[in-house]
C-alpha cells in the first residue's frame, strides 16, 4: 500500500496532536513538520521522526498532503500556497477568519482538483456519530459549549474559536438556509468577544440556540436535538448520547389526558420513560476523533471520495459565524433607539456574486 506522505504546518497544541497521531497511522507517512518557531518544530520532529522545513516551498514534491494548524489569520495564505503547489490540505477550524477568504480557498481547491478538508472534529465525535442518522428534520436544537480561558486562539473571539464547532454540526443536521441570526455577546479578557448567545432561524422553520463561553469555570460541550420523531441529548465531552422516542400512541396524539382516569395517569407517570417516552442510552464505541479525521482525509485523497467536512461546509460555517458577529456588533445593551439585531453582513449584490452556483448554500441573499 502506498502511504500518504504528509506534512504538519504549525506545531502548536493541535499541530503537535496531529503530528503524533499521523506518525502512528499505517496509511500515513509523516514526512515533515514546519513552524514559525524553529524550536517548536524541532521538538515535534524529534518526537515523531519527521524532518523539519523552514519554507513551504521545500514541501513541493516531498509530500502529497498537509495539515494546516497555524493561527487562523494565516490559514488562507498558508493553505493557498500549498494548494497552488499541488498539495491537498486539511485546515484546522475555522477554515479562515472571513467568509471571503474561506470561499477563495474553496474555489482554489476546486480549480486545482485538491482535497480541502476542514478540522471540525466534532463531526467525528462517537456520540454524534451514534445518533446522527436518527436525527431527521430537526426542528429545534440547543447547544452549549463552555471552557476555561486557555490563552490559545486569542487572535479570534469565541464565535470562531468555540461556537464554530456547533455551527458546523447544526448546519450538517438541519441542512437548510439560515435566514437570520440574533445574537448578543460580551468581551471579558480582551478585544474579542468571549461569551455569545445566538439564535439561528432557518428557512425550513427550524431554530437553533447556541451559547459559547471561553471564560467559564464549568466546562461543557452539549447539544439537545428535537425532531418530529425523537429527542437526542449529546455530550461531546463524555462521548455519550441519550435518545427519547415517543411511542406510537404519543406520536399519533391518541392520549386524552383530560379524561384519563387517575389510576391510568399514575401508572403512566410511573412508567413514562419506559413505555411512553422511551429513553435509551446509546453506547458509542471508543475512538479518537482527530485520528478518524486524519483517516478520512487520507481516504478522500486516495479514493477520490468527499471528506466528511468539505471546504464548502467549512466556508458555510464561517459565513454563519459572520452573521452572528454582525448581530453581536449591532446589539445594544442599553436598549437605545437604533438597535439593529440580526443585520446581514453583506449586501445582496455582493452575496450573489461571491458564492459558487453549484454549492449547497446556508444563507439567503438580503432583500
Amino acid at each position: 500500500m502506498n502511504r500518504l506522505r504528509l506534512a504538519v504546518v504549525g506545531t502548536g497544541h493541535l499541530g503537535r496532536i496531529h503530528a503524533r497521531l499521523a506518525a502512528g497511522l499505517p496509511e500515513i507517512e509523516l514526512v515533515a513538520v514546519a513552524d514559525a518557531n524553529p524550536a517548536a518544530a524541532h521538538s515535534v520532529a524529534a518526537e515523531t521522526g519527521a524532518m523539519t522545513v523552514a519554507q513551504l516551498s521545500e514541501l513541493v514534491g516531498e509530500v502529497d498532503a498537509a495539515v494546516v494548524a497555524t493561527p487562523t489569520d494565516t490559514h488562507c495564505q498558508v493553505a493557498s500556497q500549498l494548494i497552488a503547489s499541488g498539495i491537498h490540505v486539511l485546515v484546522e477550524k475555522p477554515l479562515a477568519p472571513t467568509a471571503d477568504e474561506a470561499d477563495r480557498l474553496v474555489r482554489l481547491a476546486r480549480r486545482n482538483h485538491a482535497v480541502l478538508q476542514v478540522g471540525h472534529v466534532e463531526r467525528f465525535n462517537p456520540a454524534l456519530e451514534a445518533v446522527a442518522d436518527k436525527l431527521v428534520e430537526p426542528k429545534f436544537i440547543e447547544a452549549r459549549r463552555q471552557s476555561t480561558y486557555t490563552f490559545r486562539s486569542t487572535d479570534v473571539g469565541v464565535v470562531l474559536d468555540l461556537m464554530i464547532h456547533d455551527i458546523d454540526v447544526v448546519l450538517s443536521l438541519i441542512g437548510s438556509v439560515v435566514v437570520r441570526a440574533d445574537a448578543a455577546g460580551v468581551s471579558v479578557m480582551g478585544g474579542h468577544e468571549d461569551m455569545v448567545s445566538a439564535r439561528l432561524h432557518f428557512e425550513c422553520g427550524a431554530v437553533a440556540n447556541l451559547t459559547a463561553s471561553r471564560t467559564s469555570y464549568a466546562p461543557a460541550r452539549t447539544m439537545q436535538v428535537f425532531t418530529p420523531q425523537r429527542f437526542a441529548a449529546i455530550d461531546f465531552a463524555t462521548r455519550q448520547a441519550t435518545l427519547v422516542e415517543p411511542n406510537e400512541s404519543i406520536l399519533a396524539g391518541a392520549i386524552d389526558l383530560e379524561h384519563l382516569p387517575a389510576e391510568a395517569k399514575a401508572e403512566m407517570r410511573d412508567r413514562l420513560f419506559d413505555d411512553w417516552l422511551v429513553k435509551q442510552t446509546v453506547e458509542a464505541p471508543a475512538s479518537n476523533a482527530i485520528e478518524n479525521e486524519l483517516r478520512d482525509f487520507a481516504a478522500a485523497i486516495t479514493t477520490g471520495s468527499q471528506p466528511r467536512v468539505t471546504g464548502a461546509a467549512g466556508r458555510d460555517a464561517v459565513f454563519v459565524a459572520e452573521m452572528i458577529l454582525s448581530s453581536v456588533a449591532t446589539h445594544r445593551w442599553d436598549g437605545r433607539d437604533g438597535t439593529r439585531v440580526g443585520a446581514h453582513p453583506f449586501p445582496a449584490a455582493a452575496a450573489a456574486d461571491r458564492w459558487s452556483d453549484d454549492d449547497t448554500v446556508v444563507w439567503r441573499k438580503a432583500g
